[in-house]
Parts: C-alpha cells; structure tokens; sequence
C-alpha cells in the first residue's frame, strides 16, 4: 500500500511539474504573440557612488520586452504574471548612455548584450538587450509622433 500511494504522489509532482512548464511556455506564446518582441533583460541603475561602472552582474532580472503603441511592455520570464512587470512610455524614456557589459555582467547577460543606460519617468535603469534589438529599440524612440520629445544620447 505505501508503495502504491509513494508512485501516486510521485506521479502528482511530475504532473505539476510539467503543468508549470507548460503554463511558462504559453505564457510566453501569448505574450509573444502579437509580435514586436525582444530579449531583454533589466535591473535598476546601480548606484554610482556605491559601485564601479558596471556594478557587477548584480540585479539582473532576464525578460521579454513587447512595443504596444507609445510604451514597451517588460516581462519577466520566469513568473506566471500576466501582465507586465514595467511599462515604459516613449515619451519619458531618455537613453543616457551605452556600453558593454563588465566583469560579472558577461556571466549574467547574453553572450551578445549591449548595456543601455535609461531614465524613465525619473527613475534611472539599464536594459541589456542584443544589438539588432539595441537599433529597434533606438529606432522606435526616434519614431516618435510629431511634437513628441526624444531623449536619445
């Protein structure tokens, strides 16, 4: 009896299991879905007095990032949240600089990453994200609407 109820409880933890990984994978489909999608990993701007340039591979947080009009719309992968975790409005978003990654930053991010240095409605950030979605990115800021401001460094 024990050895019967040890395969059914098993058996419930592989069906859970593979239940998460399936809701990750169309979690991901559907945000994927209307397109317009790119890697893109993000973390709040370290502290310049506190930490060297770079600071570290630390606070790194892996996601998907989805233009939707006027905004992007920033996903963490590995979360069962619908919606995303930051939205970035285009207006508000000024590039203040770009660089590669430093030090532990080349273990946390992609292997082809180019760190942008943002501010965004006064909070500053750094998004990581690959050079072809680096010029997208860049591209859709300058395409801004007539009378609209840019902030691109």
């Amino acid at each position: 009896m024990d050895v019967i109820l040890s395969f059914e409880v098993g058996g419930a933890v592989i069906a859970a299991a593979l239940l998460g990984l399936f809701v990750f994978g169309l979690r991901r489909r559907l945000i994927q879905r209307p397109g317009g999608t790119f890697d893109c990993s993000l973390r709040p701007a370290p502290d310049q007095d506190a930490e060297p340039a770079g600071g570290g591979g630390k606070g790194w947080v892996y996601g998907v990032a989805r233009y939707s009009g006027d905004r992007v719309e920033w996903f963490r992968v590995f979360s069962y949240a619908p919606r995303p975790r930051r939205v970035l409005l285009r207006p508000a978003i000024e590039v203040l600089g770009r660089r590669d990654p430093q030090g532990s930053e080349e273990l946390a991010l992609l292997s082809d990453a180019v760190v942008l240095s943002c501010e965004h409605q006064g909070t500053r950030l750094e998004l990581a994200m690959s050079d072809d979605a680096l010029t997208g990115f860049l591209a859709w800021l300058e395409a801004a609407p007539p009378g609209q401001r840019v902030n691109v460094a």
